[in-house]
């Protein structure tokens, strides 16, 4: 096969020319925050002249690689990038890719880029360093040196293009840079991939115990975003968001959108969100074999640290406490009798250790009914049995302040329930899980004839009544009960018992009820009021009707699907005469393979 240089051998010479005369031109592409629908950044991208054979990166440094000039290249565009922010000066940090090949290179020189930021007048804080491996001419990879030496100017560090390198998971758990970006393979169709879902899904697992952002490159389609939304990613960019363009968009019409759903977005964090695996950190271990004096160095190298993870075989043996170090070493000569001593000599077991699945109430109950448990103590986080990290009590408290105050904000006001959003966002989780579960909608019976009839204060008393039984029986665990709104809600059932709990409910809704009318209207069954066109009409006592459906998870797309089944359960609940369970075998919505009911 041909090469580039074969097929044009004068691009070298243009190539040269374009480097020496300036004629290339830096591009910026938007980088945007996907929670708050604002710009984050600009990634520099550069074109050669317009209509010429150089005017796209690949042909541009596919014709550097073959005339051995691409270092040259990039200095020149690292050059002419920087100048164009500072002259420009848009919102927004400045993301400038650099190869890895290039800082291995002659023709690198040590502090050329903060030479040019000192010139001009750009601070280190607006530049992101993008450092890649994704050209064939980087065949030494990118190295922790590399990395470590824009680190040690200030800079915050990218790590671009996440799965298309051979190094790249090796290179993030040992450098923990402050941004990784996703390569657009894993972007592209990723909401009709679940395979490519669940990389990404692994990705901010990753990123959260690292405390770093995931940017998603590559995003050309709605679906595409809605779907990063969900899976937790904070950042994206890709033409959907913005292409590269000479002068950066500072207005885009998708950021209106983004923001307008940025309440949603609350609710469409990762499936880790609301467990231990939130509040992980990571934090230096020992072995019981390791000398005390160990232990000291770390406690003096981490001010901040009160415990010490004691490790065997890498399963949690126990911790070592900096108030009980700090004890022996205070006694006369505690150091030098205590120092050289393995660790296990002050191993203690007065901590809780927790598996990164339990969820965050569960964890609370855990810690409150511990009293000996202090506040400023940490607690280990395993996954399997084995040592994960740790987590703090004072982040747990913080954690759940902030999810209260989260579901403070889109309760029922009537019933303090969970409202619509807490709803969607557990059925969508659990269909992305692929998790079997069953929603039963609860509805009530004439309810606005008795609202029309007793006045809507009396009306609200029975609401209050069926959500306070609904709550009763089925709020739990493995439950989740919601409400919608007016006499409308919802139980998404995990337990195995959801039919014996529906059956508890009517019935003691069907006693209970009979306190909320007049001995005469009792008597009679009912209550006499006008229909809707003006009519006199009788109604009989309100009743409740609760339909049940079961998603299969491969035929429901969203939790748009889900209501529609279970609003069509619902309906022939309703149809049937007084009190009443219907459970819907189907499964799907406009599926034709279905039982009909």
């Amino acid at each position: 096969m041909s090469s580039v240089m074969d097929v044009l051998p004068d691009l070298r010479v243009q190539l040269n020319e374009l480097i020496e005369k300036d004629q290339l031109f830096p591009h910026f592409q938007s980088i945007v925050d996907l929670r708050r629908g604002r710009i984050l950044g600009y990634e520099a991208l550069i074109r050669g002249p317009v209509g010429s054979a150089l005017q796209f990166p690949d042909a541009l440094f596919s014709a550097a690689i073959e005339a051995g000039l691409q270092n040259a290249l990039e200095l020149s565009c690292r050059r002419l990038a920087l100048k164009r922010f500072a002259e420009l000066r848009p919102e927004g940090k400045l993301f400038l890719n650099i190869s890895a090949s290039l800082l291995s290179s002659p023709q690198y020189r040590e502090g050329f880029t903060q030479e040019l930021l000192d010139e001009l007048g750009i601070p280190v804080s607006e530049v992101v360093i993008e450092l890649s491996e994704q050209h064939p001419f980087d065949h030494f990879g990118l190295t922790k040196s590399a990395v470590m030496h824009y680190r040690d100017m200030g800079f915050e560090i990218a790590i671009d293009d996440l799965g298309s390198g051979y190094s790249g998971l090796k290179l993030w758990s040992e450098l923990r840079p402050e941004y990784v970006k996703v390569d657009k393979h894993f972007i592209a169709g990723l909401d009709r991939d679940p395979v490519k879902k669940e990389f990404v899904r692994s990705i901010c697992n990753i990123a959260q115990t690292m405390q770093c952002q995931v940017i998603a490159e590559g995003i050309e389609r709605i679906e595409e975003l809605r779907s990063l939304q969900q899976l937790g990613v904070g950042i994206g960019q890709g033409y959907y968001l913005g292409r590269p363009a000479l002068l950066p968009e500072a207005d885009l019409p998708q950021l209106k959108e983004i923001a307008n759903d940025a309440d949603l977005q609350v609710y469409q964090s990762p499936d880790f969100a609301d467990t231990a695996f939130s509040l992980l950190r990571s934090a230096p271990t020992v072995s019981p074999d390791d000398a005390i004096g160990k232990v000291s160095q770390l406690f003096q190298q981490y001010p901040h640290l009160n415990t010490v993870p004691v490790l065997y075989e890498g399963k949690p043996a126990g911790v070592v406490l900096r108030s009980e170090l700090l004890e022996k070493f205070s006694s006369q000569y505690g150091r030098a009798l205590y120092e050289k001593k393995p660790v296990a000599k002050l191993l203690s077991q007065n901590v809780l250790v927790v598996e990164s699945s339990m969820t965050l109430a569960n964890l609370s109950r855990i810690v409150t009914d511990q009293d000996d448990f202090a506040v400023q103590q940490d607690f280990i986080i395993t996954q399997d049995v084995g040592y994960l990290g740790m987590g703090s009590v004072r982040d747990l408290l913080k954690r759940i302040t902030d999810l209260k105050i989260q579901n403070a904000r889109y309760s029922n006001p009537l019933t303090l329930l969970p409202g619509n959003v807490p709803i969607n966002r557990e059925i969508d989780m659990l269909l992305r899980q692929n998790l079997p579960f069953k929603v039963a909608y609860f509805d009530l019976n004439n309810f606005k004839p008795y609202n029309d009839h007793y006045g809507y204060s009396k009306g609200d008393q029975v609401i209050r009544l069926l959500g306070e039984l609904i709550s009763r029986y089925a709020a739990s665990s493995n439950n989740f009960v919601g409400h919608i709104g007016g006499d409308d809600f919802v139980v998404i059932f995990r337990s195995a018992d959801w039919q014996n709990l529906c059956e508890q409910i009517l019935l003691e809704f069907d006693d209970a009820i009979r306190a909320f009318y007049s001995p005469k209207d009792l008597q009679n069954g009912g209550v006499e009021t006008k229909d809707r066109r003006g009519e006199p009409a009788f109604y009989p006592l309100l009743g409740l009707a609760i339909g049940v459906v079961q998603p299969d998870p491969l035929r429901c797309a969203s939790h748009n699907e889900v209501a529609e089944l279970a609003s069509q359960a619902k309906k022939r609940a309703k149809a049937m005469p007084g009190s009443a369970i219907f459970f819907s075998r189907r499964r799907g919505v406009n599926c034709p393979d279905d039982p009909i009911d």
